[in-house]
């Protein structure tokens, strides 16, 4: 939970300022703005103020995220921010491809203004123009204080004025039959464990999100074994299957379970300001976004750091649709979903923590079990001999640490778990008639609006950010309904 801003151009103190102010619940400690090599960069973080010690020469660097190996790869720096100046240094743009983390950084050096962002873009970051000047910012409203011209920048990918968008990452494309599946499985969990283990490391106030599935309930059982004292939440709606399954996940493990029953009066009034924390009207995502808000806040009340099972769906072949899909084909599609999470549920993910002050970590998409999913053949994910089965490898990962209801439940999205939908269906019929959809599918200008829900959210996304044109920094969900 952090943010970046800057711009391309000297001393512009107080416009850079002027976007952090407008992310300020990013970070607790205010703003550090420094001027160096024709641009202006700023942060600001939640653990204190970054140290600069009066460095003289070289570049400036900010990051907002995390970055698990800087003291490896830089042993002989002071901060986060300082490492990055000196790999850029020694090694120029090709230093990212070494660095593990969930980061958006910023390098002002002598040849231009640096941008990179990590492999999936769980750290959010965009940019614009200004007066022909290079800028960019963690959140859209931030990005707004210094330009109306948003896109986002592409996760995986640096920028550097030489050479324009490289791109540093992609997935394997070679898939290799480990000995046998139970090999797989062990070799599953322990680089999930260690994935746990570095997030956990990283604070001293840890919780999970547990919506009693299996994704989240394995990340939850494995944190367990790496802190002494963990914190669990779960929200929804009175009778709903996810506060029955986390019940009896927390109980298995032996956490310190915390839960929020919600109405639907409480998830329309929280709607205006979820969708501004959201900066989205994607109807699946805002519905999702929704419960995840009002969790991430009873989460801030009880930690500064929680553990997010998302990525498990979209690595091993979680959703219903993709029993559809052609095993030839099933790689692809589950590559075109997981490149897809920058812009939809991760930005859930990163807008619901920050906008209560605290940190989240998705350890599924840490780059070694990325690395290890995409190396895996399809069957291994999804098991078709009789009723086909998703995550197969996983829920093999995880029988010795989970109940078997939880290793064998089915998959149920966030919102349907936590009884949100028909709350939301019967709000979108009251609020927005035919007409009013089918004029706003007649706009000669805009974003196509597909359904009353999403023209609902809409409305409320143009009167807090006006008219931002197609929107094309906006996220479109690819899983089917």
């Amino acid at each position: 939970m952090s943010a970046i801003a800057g711009i391309a151009a000297e001393e512009q103190w107080e416009l850079v300022r002027s976007a952090l102010r407008r992310v300020c619940y990013r970070g607790s400690h205010g703003d550090v703005v420094v001027s160096k090599h024709d641009a202006t960069l700023g942060e600001i973080h939640f653990d204190g103020v970054k140290m600069w010690l009066g460095r003289t020469g070289g570049c400036r660097a900010v990051c907002a995220g995390v970055v698990y190996n800087w003291r490896e790869v830089a042993k002989e720096t002071l901060d986060v921010d300082q490492a990055l100046d000196v790999l850029y240094q020694q090694y120029g743009p090709q230093f990212v491809k070494d660095i593990d983390g969930a980061f958006a950084v910023a390098i002002a050096g002598d040849d231009g203004l640096f941008l990179a962002r990590d492999p999936l873009g769980v750290a959010p970051l965009y940019y614009g123009e200004r007066d022909g000047r290079l800028c960019f910012a963690s959140e859209v409203k931030a990005l707004l204080a210094m330009t109306n011209s948003v896109t986002e920048f592409p996760p995986g990918h640096y920028y550097h004025p030489s050479c324009g968008f490289v791109q540093f990452f992609d997935f394997p494309r070679v898939v290799d039959e480990p000995q046998n599946l139970v090999d797989a499985a062990h070799d599953l969990r322990k680089m999930l464990g260690d994935a746990v283990s570095k997030c956990v490391a990283v604070s001293d106030s840890v919780g999970c999100w547990l919506s009693g599935g299996l994704d989240s309930s394995t990340i939850a059982a494995l944190a367990c074994l790496h802190s002494s004292k963990l914190d669990t939440f779960a929200v929804g709606v009175a009778g709903c299957s996810d506060l029955e399954y986390a019940r009896a996940v927390a109980r298995h493990i032996g956490s310190r379970h915390h839960e929020l029953l919600v109405t639907g009066d409480q998830l329309l009034r929280v709607l205006p300001e979820v969708i501004y924390h959201l900066e989205s009207f994607d109807a699946l995502l805002v519905r999702s976004s929704l419960t995840n808000y009002l969790l991430a806040g009873l989460a801030s009340d009880h930690v500064r750091t929680v553990l997010s099972g998302e990525g498990g769906d979209e690595l091993f072949a979680g959703y219903d649709y993709l029993v559809e899909i052609e095993p030839s084909r099933l790689q692809d599609e589950l590559r075109l979903i997981t490149l897809a999470l920058h812009n939809t549920a991760l930005q859930r993910v990163d807008r619901c923590s920050a906008a209560h002050g605290i940190t989240a970590h998705v350890p599924f998409l840490d780059r070694q079990v990325i690395r290890y999913a995409f190396s895996l053949p399809v069957h291994y994910k999804l098991c078709r001999n009789g009723r086909p089965v998703g995550k197969w490898i996983l829920r093999r990962s995880a029988s010795s640490l989970l109940p078997p209801a939880i290793v064998e439940r089915p998959k149920a999205k966030f919102w349907q778990g936590a009884g949100v939908l028909d709350l939301i269906a019967r709000e979108a019929e009251r609020a927005v008639s035919d007409a009013d959809l089918e004029a706003e599918k007649r706009r000669n200008r805009g974003p196509l609006i597909r359904t009353k829900e999403e023209l609902l959210y809409f409305r409320v996304f143009r009167e807090q950010f006006g008219d931002l044109g197609e929107c094309e920094f906006i996220g479109r969900t690819r899983v089917a309904v």
